[in-house]
């Protein structure tokens, strides 16, 4: 699975998104689109915002992400708790 975290500095969503993915020991990568523009063009063409977070899975993209709606897509997934 591939996991990719799009975030901004200082975002506290996706702190907690991040942390969900740890103690999931999911492998992710994170891309800040704050310091990356061309993250910020990535994610526009991939889900025609930039909101923070932002999950892509395996291609599903899951904007504007919450915990639990990042929860309910690891657990669709099979990602263990």
């Amino acid at each position: 699975m591939k996991v990719i975290l799009y975030s901004k500095t200082g975002c506290h969503w996706a702190a907690d998104v991040r942390e969900l993915l740890e103690e999931r020991n999911v492998p992710y990568e994170e891309r800040n689109v704050t310091t990356h523009p061309e993250y910020a063009r990535e994610l526009q063409a991939k889900s025609g915002e930039v909101k923070s977070p932002t999950l892509d899975i395996d291609g599903q993209i899951l904007a504007d992400a919450g915990v639990e709606d990042a929860a309910e897509l690891l657990d669709e997934k099979g990602v263990a708790k």
